[in-house]
């Protein structure tokens, strides 16, 4: 192997050489073909140990990680019913039918939902890729811009090539989907049975994941002409009173973007652009306002049922991913016809991909047909476009909220019995908003429309059958008619300049940590929260750094001045910068510069080269995610490939129903020993950073845990005493007090900010403190230096 180790796989693309008559001492030919699969190019850096790791090839790392940071399982039910020799009682130390015990149950159950997410983000991958190079070649360069020299370092970390084409994409999305075939299996009655093996399984999982988001999105910014890390990226409206009613409205609503893409084309083509609204609910809008910032944004995906409620949308345009099992039910309602343009969803549609567009548009209009799965996304555009043009003129009054005058009526048929109350994952006082809306007070309502997370439950558990969901909506109108705010679209990868900028100020702590907020917005207390949480950070020079549904709820609060956050605050990957990657598949952006800070800044082999670099980020990098709204099985994907690079993940309340932290010991001092690079000792570095995935009950406990999860044990002492000095205002801000284990992240003196410095020594004192060791941190013996 030593032999090949400067040189890389390129591509699967086909070179073919035809001769026509070849003489020579040992052959003699004619009409010869010789056709190369695989070119072979030089790459200065070394191949490292681990290319295209197999499920055990990183095990080790995994147990190193798993020793510190032990699973704490929350079951849902004790019972195992996945085969048939069950129902199986796994407590008190019981096993089932086939053995297994409820810590391996558990395990499993968090390796499916990854696999789950995983693969969903692997589809996506595969439809966009295939989809691309048939329409751009896969000739199509990767060009990511002048500063982006180190373009797809996950691709590079862990399969260990470097792709040049679209084309080359395919090497790695190929083994991405060899692996989760294998994991799937893992999962099967009578295979894997440890719990620290099904774990070991999840970070592989999700180490998988973040090479497939970061396939599909480079491979549309290459091709869709997205923007290149530029930290000035276009601002663009997001809300609803941003979507023009007086024109058509096309929602795109899911995160696959070729048919919304389609959808501007036509428009352009046809010189319609801006005649018809373009607007997208979740990653698809996003994603299509990258393509086009014109584009408008509604909202996150738990904004579905309020949108299409409101009877704006004159079509629904479906693709994949994080769509509501009832959007045609509910498009029905307001007469919207509903275009499916993705084979995981059909919705039980016809298939009229191969029909004539005029033929589609006329059924549709006519409602002799409620919707169509399309898929072919060159079209699909003249169809969603020709459909909206027909019915708008015969949908402007169409909706199915109620009047102000029907929204009493309803609220007073409520008889309080709070079924709704406890069918609502956030326990919302709706007994009591109903109660003041059936008097013509709708205040209380709004107040609900701020915090509701749009799931619908409260209708099912009414047994008076109210629309507690479009009541809300409607009493709250007044809000939603000004909901208008600028988000800055999605800039993708982070400049190699930048990581230059910043490198050395993270590693050694004096930009205090890099946080992002991502995930779903499943939000326990409303999205106002993580805008409060973001920008606390913001203003303490923390680099904020966002995706996804998260990216779009920073936008939606205004300052007395009228300004969103991304208004107030710079794009740049810099202290005190709000950057909004984009979609969900924009997170492999995220975990790319903490990957690049190791290679850029510190020199670090990254051709893979995965244990070396992920305890590089876990022992240095201040980084820190919080997906606080999270929700789906993609969530847990992405958590799983933070996990395995060092990277701690907080979610919030609803969190816990992933069913298992990985929480570190503080107080157990034998966690906390690593490897002194430069002299090989093994010294106590403390619980920095404490937990790898844990769960926070309130906002002022996640911005306490924030502070405190940035802390690494390589930082010096004046990163440290910056660390320590927000950590310390933080808790005295929320808790009125001195963090109970601050001695335990005080190594020397000089760690202790000047400030507070009398007021921390008294403590320490009391703790019976002393002196400890700064080291070069490792969790590997390998990385050790010789003597």
């Amino acid at each position: 192997m030593a032999s090949l180790s400067r040189w890389k796989v390129m591509s699967k693309r086909d070179f073919n050489l035809r001769v026509k008559k070849l003489v020579s001492d040992i052959v003699q030919a004619e009409e010869l073909e010789i056709s190369f699969g695989r070119i072979l190019e030089e790459w200065e850096e070394p191949l490292g140990p681990t290319p295209f790791p197999s499920i055990i090839d990183l095990r080790r790392w995994d147990q190193i990680l798993l020793e510190r940071y032990k699973p704490f399982y929350m079951p849902f039910c004790d019972l195992c019913c996945l085969c048939t020799m069950g129902k199986c009682d796994l407590t008190a130390g019981k096993r089932g039918a086939c053995g297994i015990d409820m810590s391996a149950q558990q395990s499993r159950i968090v390796l499916l939902a990854a696999c789950i997410g995983a693969a969903t983000h692997t589809s996506h991958a595969r439809h966009l890729l295939e989809y691309l190079i048939s329409r751009y070649g896969r000739n199509h360069p990767i060009d990511l811009g002048g500063n982006i020299y180190l373009e797809a370092p996950i691709i590079r970390l862990v399969c260990g090539i470097k792709p040049r084409t679209i084309g080359d994409l395919e090497d790695a999305l190929s083994y991405v989907e060899e692996q989760i075939i294998s994991l799937l299996a893992a999962t099967h009655t009578g295979q894997e049975d440890s719990w620290i093996d099904f774990e070991s399984k999840v970070f592989h999982t999700g180490m998988l994941d973040h090479v497939a988001l970061e396939i599909a999105d480079i491979a549309q910014i290459v091709a869709l002409g997205y923007p290149k890390g530029d930290p000035e990226a276009p601002l663009t409206e997001i809300g609803l009173a941003a979507i023009d009613q007086n024109k058509p409205v096309i929602l795109v609503v899911g995160h696959n973007v070729p048919s919304a893409a389609s959808i501007v084309d036509y428009l352009v083509k046809s010189k319609m652009y801006g005649s018809v609204e373009v607007a997208g609910i979740c990653c698809t809008a996003h994603d299509v306002a990258r393509y086009s910032p014109t584009a408008k944004i509604v909202g996150p995906l738990s904004w579905q049922l309020r949108f299409v409620r409101s009877g704006l949308p004159d079509v629904v345009v479906a693709d994949e991913q994080c769509i509501r099992a009832d959007i045609l039910l509910e498009a029905a309602r307001v007469k919207a016809p509903v275009i499916a343009t993705s084979v995981e969803k059909c919705m039980g549609l016809p298939d009229a991909t191969g029909e004539p567009i005029d033929s589609i548009v006329e059924k549709l209009v006519s409602g002799s047909m409620q919707g169509v799965v399309f898929l072919d996304p060159e079209r699909v555009g003249e169809l969603a476009v020709k459909t909206a043009l027909k019915v708008f003129p015969h949908r402007q009054k169409v909706r199915s909220l109620p009047s102000d005058e029907e929204l009493k009526v309803l609220a007073s048929r409520c008889r309080g019995c709070r079924f709704c109350e406890r069918a609502c994952p956030n326990n919302l006082p709706i007994a009591e908003a109903m109660s003041t809306a059936s008097k013509g007070d709708f205040n209380a309502l709004a107040y609900l429309y701020e915090v509701c997370i749009g799931c619908g439950k409260c209708e099912g558990a009414c047994p008076r059958n109210i629309p507690v969901h479009s009541v809300i909506v409607q009493g709250a109108r007044k809000i939603w008619r000004n909901e208008r705010f600028k988000i800055r679209v999605g800039r993708g990868p982070i400049q190699d300049v930048e990581i230059r900028n910043v490198g050395r100020p993270i590693v050694f702590g004096e930009i205090p940590g890099v946080i992002a907020f991502v995930g779903c917005s499943n939000y326990y207390n409303g999205g106002r929260e993580i805008v409060e949480m973001a920008e606390e950070f913001l203003k303490r020079n923390y680099i904020v750094v966002t995706s996804g549904c998260a990216a779009m709820t920073l936008a939606m609060a205004k300052d007395e001045e009228g300004r969103s956050l991304y208004e107030k605050y710079s794009g740049a990957f810099d202290a005190g910068g709000l950057v909004n990657v984009g979609s969900c598949v924009s997170n492999s952006h995220i975990a790319g510069a903490a990957i690049k800070i190791a290679a850029i800044f510190a020199k670090r082999n990254l051709r893979a080269n995965y244990e070396e670099i992920a305890d590089y980020i876990l022992n240095r990098v201040g980084a820190v995610g919080v997906a606080w709204g999270a929700m789906s099985q993609k969530a847990a994907a992405i958590a799983a490939g933070f996990w395995r690079l060092g990277v701690p993940v907080i979610v919030g309340p609803h969190g816990a129903k992933y069913r298992r932290f990985l929480l570190g010991r503080k107080e157990d001092e034998s966690s906390w020993y690593t490897y002194d690079a430069r002299t090989g000792d093994r010294v106590y570095a403390g619980p920095a950073p404490e937990h790898l995935f844990v769960a926070a009950e309130g906002k002022e406990e996640a911005i306490v845990m924030i502070a405190k999860l940035c802390m690494r044990p390589n930082d010096t002492s004046k990163g440290r005493a910056i660390k320590l000095s927000h950590y310390i205002d933080l808790s005295k801000k929320f808790f009125g007090s001195l963090p109970d284990d601050l001695h335990l992240y005080v190594r020397r003196e000089a760690d202790i900010p000047l400030t507070l410095k009398s007021e921390v020594i008294k403590f320490l004192k009391e703790k019976g403190w002393s002196e400890k060791p700064i080291p070069d941190p490792t969790l590997l013996p390998r990385l050790v230096r010789k003597r």
